[in-house]
């Protein structure tokens, strides 16, 4: 914080004063950390102290595009990553997060880096879940602090039973265990599970949403913002967008689409 904001904030509350210290944007900062998950294999992973993904690769484009010279990737969940965002834990959040009304109140968006798709996944034996009608009365895993099984019971009216989990990959253990019958999120969470599976699990190919995955960053950064927008569509118009996407999911048989992008808008 600089000296004239200690000053003024000698005079005022100390949440007014926090609120203009997190107000810095993200351009121009030389260390931004990111937050990640570290469970998704191919979006994002942390095996031996280091994080990799497509989630992980596209925060280091974006950053050093703004002109950071270090970047710190930090863990993150579904259920903390709008808190840590908050409290200016991160800068910025790649974490499948899927830009939404509701969300966009809390928090800017940039991007979407990608539009996924929700999908199913079920143990490659079960043959009943063929769309997401299907899920009626079965077992299906609640992410905490996803909106994917929302999408399902109501937005959908599927009336399916919601078996809660604290993170995709325990849903994951829950469904090769048999605790569950079925996860539905975006197509890029199910492949990267699919692809360490062996062949214990399917993808139903039956998608019915779009997702789009933004950069989460502290609300009103609109400068940031932006910056990431014009990141980004360097990254798909210089090829580097394409190339990332089939290192990490070319092999999962998924159709991938490697052109920029509609954005949502900075707010």
């Amino acid at each position: 914080m600089s000296a004239l904001l200690r000053a003024g904030c000698a005079g005022m509350l100390v949440a007014g004063c926090a609120a203009q210290a997190g107000s810095v944007s993200v351009v121009g900062k030389e260390t931004l950390t990111i937050g990640v998950k570290d469970d998704q294999p191919g979006l994002g992973v942390a095996r031996d102290g280091e994080f990799r993904g497509f989630e992980v690769d596209v925060g280091r484009y974006v950053a050093h595009r703004l002109g950071a010279e270090k970047v710190v990737f930090r863990a993150v969940t579904s259920d903390n990553r709008e808190r840590l965002l908050g409290v200016g834990a991160v800068d910025l959040v790649l974490a499948s997060y899927s830009i939404t009304a509701e969300r966009a109140t809390r928090v800017s968006f940039a991007g979407p880096y990608y539009i996924a798709h929700q999908d199913i996944m079920v143990r490659s034996g079960d043959q009943r879940i063929r769309d997401v009608r299907d899920l009626a009365g079965r077992r299906m895993c609640q992410a905490a602090g996803s909106v994917s099984s929302e999408r399902v019971t109501a937005g959908l009216g599927v009336r399916a039973t919601l078996v809660p989990a604290a993170t995709y990959s325990a849903c994951f253990d829950g469904l090769l265990a048999g605790r569950i019958d079925a996860i539905s999120t975006g197509d890029l969470v199910l492949a990267g599970f699919a692809s360490e599976a062996r062949g214990r699990v399917r993808i139903v190919n039956a998608p019915f949403t779009d997702e789009p995955y933004g950069v989460g960053m502290r609300k009103g950064d609109i400068d940031g913002c932006e910056a990431v927008n014009r990141a980004i569509t360097d990254m798909y118009q210089d090829g580097t967008a394409g190339r990332l996407l089939h290192r990490w999911f070319g092999a999962t048989g998924l159709h991938l689409t490697t052109t920029v992008p509609q954005f949502e808008g900075c707010l």
